[in-house]
């Protein structure tokens, strides 16, 4: 039996063993996938246990991202961009890392909101490390450019910056952002959900689709997008499958279908 896994802290909520299980469900996969609570700073020691206990591959959420990169013998083109490793398998005792989010993004946006990436003007707000992770796979799809704001405009002129070898990409503080539509609004940032929405322009999201990495909750971000007449809102529900998928098949050279996967977890976590 294949034997995968998700670790993190906390990780109690995640949705990655139901999502996983219903992928091998369809191609008559036997697998087993666990939960890993890892204590803060204890990473390595649970994911090396876990490969000597016979782990084919794992997942790694929030907080030890960066930590899996570390503890990746050879990474992927994307984990390498992303500074961040969301992915590991096990392949002839190597460790390989991998990123899946950015490209699980631009899925869900592609094939599950029907968004042509080209030539499209990309606000994304926050410059952290969610930031960094999506910001090769939509470069890639050769929109217009991407705009990054953050509350702190170092931090976005630097990101700005390390991306700008794959395409056209500014970075400004979010107090400058211009009351101007754009096409796409992404937040990659939870900062805002105990507490209160900056006060950004209105005309922003006027028909643009705006779309929250979060999932699980109406965000202030997606209620704000919603009053100031957005053309579409989105959590990023579809972007948690899209990356499992993705996940799934750097394991197993099986790629699901995600859609159904999507409704299901829907009907769950709603």
């Amino acid at each position: 039996m294949n034997r995968f896994a998700v670790i993190g802290n906390p990780i109690n909520h995640s949705l990655s063993p139901m999502i996983h299980n219903e992928f091998s469900k369809e191609f008559s996969i036997e697998i087993s996938y666990e939960k890993i609570l890892a204590p803060i700073e204890k990473f390595a020691l649970h994911a090396e246990k876990f490969i000597q206990n016979g782990g084919s591959g794992f997942n790694i959420t929030l907080p030890f991202k960066i930590d899996a990169y570390s503890f990746s013998e050879e990474l992927t083109s994307n984990a390498k961009a992303a500074g961040a490793v969301n992915t590991i398998k096990i392949e002839n005792n190597v460790i390989f890392g991998e990123n899946t989010d950015g490209t699980g993004l631009v899925n869900d946006l592609e094939k599950n909101l029907n968004q042509n990436l080209i030539d499209k003007e990309i606000l994304i707000i926050g410059a952290g490390g969610a930031t960094q992770g999506i910001l090769k796979a939509i470069l890639e799809k050769k929109p217009e450019k991407i705009l990054l704001a953050n509350r702190t405009s170092k931090k976005s002129l630097k990101l700005a910056n390390d991306f700008s070898k794959f395409g056209k990409v500014c970075g400004f503080g979010l107090d400058q952002i211009k009351s101007k539509p754009v096409d796409i609004v992404i937040n990659a940032t939870s900062a805002w959900i105990d507490g209160e929405m900056p006060n950004l322009p209105g005309g922003l999201c006027e028909g643009a689709l705006c779309y929250d990495l979060m999932y699980g909750i109406e965000t202030p971000f997606m209620k704000w997008a919603h009053h100031n007449s957005a053309k579409m809102v989105s959590d990023g529900l579809g972007m948690l499958v899209e990356q499992a998928a993705l996940s799934f098949n750097y394991w197993l050279g099986k790629k699901p279908n995600t859609s159904s996967i999507i409704s299901l977890i829907r009907e769950i976590v709603d």
